[in-house]
């Protein structure tokens, strides 16, 4: 069996992905602080590693993939006091939100969903571990990570400690004993939600959560920890910081990072007024064609998202349906699903581009091969593959006629128009029917003719 290889963060390498139980391959991904709806670099992560989880199922047995819910924050805080309203009601709205959207992906759910406010306890006791080893200490009620504790510490990010001061959240305060110290506990306001600790009423700080979820629900060790590349400092490199003190060993075999979203060319925020929202776009184009767009690069390379990027991806989602479309009546080749072209490609570091120019060589062969064993093979491949991509999950027909749908014609429309184009050759009324098609042209609805009849699909 082929080798599957994945690029380590920590090493800098492509390593050879072995797993401690083969049996039970675990993956964490960092999920959302749910304060406002996902924007599509959100989505990017989601994406990559659902493609991983697709990937893993298919080569072992059992795979548990845990991505949380971080419901506590001072985003979410923040967001609570300017719409007056609870933070769980914040928290709530925004879970579902992000949860609705990700699925309108093809995201598969993920084996669990840890929320951070229901694993106080774990952090609580995860604290009093690392102030009893000398990893932590109290002062002005807050509970800080002492960094220069920890040998090694900024080995995953590249930084020393002299340069922890400008990647970090926090401000300097004068109770830390190192500009990198970082909170692991800080005190709450009456105002702001809390919960009783040995160091007085108060709440977790943002890197706690991950390592107390991930030893709560994975073990001390898992095989994969994934995120975008914005979390590898401070976030990762804390949370890397906090388990391996505590517990000792490796934390993480395989540390996983994606690439930024940039939008037109320029860093997507929110001082550019460039963000866009999954649910926004969205509304524009089907789930799918935001999926194919955010796998059409290698996930470690920065991912230019545009107008042209999405016009690409439904043309290359059209010729994929196209072609089952075409040939629905061909049956397909029951092979592994480990056989396909994709999967080896996938092997590769989730090499998606080679992925996808697998799936269009079998498109173009299930087109036009007259064998009828290569166009088997050529329509399992085409399927199986797409399927480790989260995609062609639609009907061919429903893609032309709704799901992919642009036009505002109704299928009921279109269709009424069809017959009368028909009626006008039939009435040798050509310039009609040249007419009828025009239009249909114009509403971007493309007509097919074949002995068999008239196909439309929704074209660019």
């Amino acid at each position: 069996m082929d080798e599957l290889r994945l690029y380590n963060t920590l090493s800098g390498e492509k390593e050879i992905f072995t797993p401690q139980d083969a049996e039970r391959v675990t993956m964490y991904v960092c999920g959302p602080t749910v304060y406002n709806y996902a924007h599509i670099g959100n989505a990017r992560p989601v994406v990559v590693f659902d493609c991983l989880y697709r990937l893993l199922q298919a080569r072992y047995s059992s795979v548990c993939y845990a991505r949380n819910i971080t419901d506590i924050d001072d985003k979410i805080i923040q967001a609570a006091q300017q719409q007056g309203v609870s933070i769980e009601e914040v928290s709530r709205e925004f879970t579902e939100k992000y949860r609705e959207d990700m699925s309108a992906l093809n995201a598969l759910p993920p084996s669990i969903e840890p929320m951070a406010t229901e694993h106080i306890a774990e952090m609580i006791a995860l604290t009093e571990r690392l102030i009893a080893q000398g990893h932590a200490y109290e002062s002005d009620h807050h509970v800080l990570f002492a960094v220069e504790s920890m040998d090694g510490y900024g080995a995953l990010s590249g930084r020393n400690l002299d340069d922890m001061l400008a990647g970090a959240r926090v401000e300097v305060a004068d109770y830390k004993r190192h500009s990198g110290d970082f909170v692991l506990w800080k005190p709450s306001t009456t105002e702001e939600p809390g919960w009783d600790s040995p160091w007085g009423r108060g709440r977790p700080g943002w890197h706690l959560e991950c390592s107390a979820m991930i030893r709560a629900h994975l073990g001390e060790s898992i095989d994969i920890h994934g995120g975008g590349r914005d979390l590898i400092f401070p976030h990762h490199e804390n949370e890397r910081a906090q388990s391996c003190c505590a517990y000792g060993g490796d934390f993480v075999r395989h540390w996983i990072h994606n690439a930024y979203v940039d939008m037109n060319g320029e860093k997507m925020s929110k001082s550019l007024g460039n963000v866009r929202t999954v649910r926004e776009l969205l509304g524009e184009y089907p789930g799918e064609v935001l999926r194919c767009a955010l796998l059409s690069a290698q996930y470690r390379s920065p991912l230019n998202f545009s107008a042209d990027l999405l016009d690409q991806a439904r043309g290359t989602l059209d010729s994929f349906y196209g072609a089952l479309r075409r040939h629905g009546e061909t049956p397909a080749e029951a092979i592994d699903l480990q056989e396909t072209g994709v999967f080896k490609a996938l092997l590769d570091d989730l090499n998606t581009p080679e992925a996808f120019a697998h799936l269009h060589a079998a498109a173009s062969s299930l087109n036009k091969s007259s064998d009828a064993a290569e166009k088997a093979r050529a329509k399992a491949e085409l399927q199986l593959g797409a399927s480790l991509l989260g995609l062609l999950e639609n009907d061919p027909e429903n893609w032309f006629q709704g799901d992919g749908a642009r036009s505002g014609l109704s299928a009921e429309d279109i269709e009424t128009l069809i017959t009368q184009r028909i009626q006008a050759k039939q009435d040798k009324d050509y310039a009609r029917a040249d007419q009828i098609r025009n239009e249909l042209e114009v509403q971007g609805i493309l007509l097919e003719d074949s002995p068999e009849g008239t196909t439309w699909r929704r074209g660019a």
